[in-house]
């Protein structure tokens, strides 16, 4: 425990992850929870949950919430990613707002007025600055790459000066997510910032969903992963059965999309298409559970469950 003039100290806080789509928040919270919470993938619109990741030490928790990029909604799902990442905003008690080197800052000034307004600590991250150029090793100072240094730190100086205009009041932290450049200052940093107070949740828990959800997820970042276009997008998962027992886990999943053609995509010919998600997920479950997984999967049509208000409450998209 920390100490002041011999009183242990505790610190602990909510610390929320806010931005646009594809910037890399998914990537950043599992790196500095040191777990693989979040699905991380090349594509927009990952995450649709706010997920919690939390790290504890004798004299401090961190929790930390990764949200779904903000964006302009087109249906009620979106609408309720939405009030995820603005919900993060209201609890918040160190705010982690991402960006990166090639994003509009003006993009959604919307969600950004309204981090202007807050009154608690605001850290701006420029998330890939590994996406700029950098030198080579034991250039010479006439070389190009010596100029493509040059030419990085200018522009790495110019997003820095645009978010200052923008945010004045935030702290601006460069860091690559991918490569933990940035992020072990960022948590000292953190640290610092959190407030004196008792634990919110028990020292050995790491989040706060379920193993259903994780369940879930994971089947969901398969096809991510190997569905292209708007299906990825039109897919749910819900965990129908989950058994465990001392060596195995049993599962039982349901694939839900909006139409017919969907559902033949997602199976495809001769049902080999569900079989790799199947069988991929199956593997990754193993990983994160540590133990054998039988896996059963399943696919439905639930027309147009994204814009369907009752099923979007089933499916756990209501953030309050």
């Amino acid at each position: 425990m920390l100490r002041d003039r011999g009183k242990l100290i505790h610190k602990a806080g909510f610390v929320n992850i806010v931005g646009n789509p594809n910037v890399g928040k998914s990537t950043l919270m599992n790196q500095l929870v040191g777990e693989r919470i979040s699905i991380a993938t090349f594509k927009a619109q990952t995450t649709r949950h706010r997920i919690m990741g939390i790290v504890n030490t004798p004299e401090m928790q961190i929790v930390f919430s990764d949200t779904p990029g903000v964006l302009k909604p087109n249906y009620k799902l979106q609408e309720s990613m939405l009030a995820f990442s603005e919900s993060a905003l209201q609890d918040a008690d160190v705010l982690l707002y991402v960006t990166d080197v090639v994003e509009d800052p003006e993009k959604n000034m919307d969600f950004l007025e309204k981090v202007q307004q807050l009154d608690i600590p605001v850290i701006l991250l420029i998330n890939k600055i590994d996406e700029l150029a950098s030198p080579a090793r034991n250039a010479s100072p006439a070389s190009p790459a010596r100029n493509a240094s040059q030419a990085s730190n200018a522009s790495l100086a110019k997003i820095v000066d645009h978010w200052h205009a923008l945010l004045p009041k935030a702290e601006i932290l460069p860091v690559s997510a991918k490569n933990k450049f940035g992020t072990d200052l960022l948590l000292k940093r953190i640290q610092e910032l959190l407030p004196e107070s008792p634990a919110y949740f028990d020292k050995d828990q790491l989040t706060d969903k379920p193993a259903r959800f994780f369940v879930s997820e994971i089947i969901r970042e398969k096809i991510l992963l190997y569905y292209d276009k708007e299906i990825p997008y039109s897919v749910e998962v819900s965990v129908e059965r989950f058994k465990e027992d001392e060596k195995h886990i049993h599962i039982n999943a349901v694939i839900y999309v909006e139409r017919d053609s969907q559902k033949g995509i997602i199976i495809g010919h001769q049902g080999v298409a569900l079989k790799k998600v199947s069988t991929e997920a199956r593997k990754a479950l193993e990983k994160f559970f540590a133990k054998p997984i039988y896996l059963e999967v399943f696919v439905k049509v639930d027309k147009d469950w994204r814009s369907n208000e009752r099923e979007l409450n089933h499916f756990g998209y209501n953030p309050e």
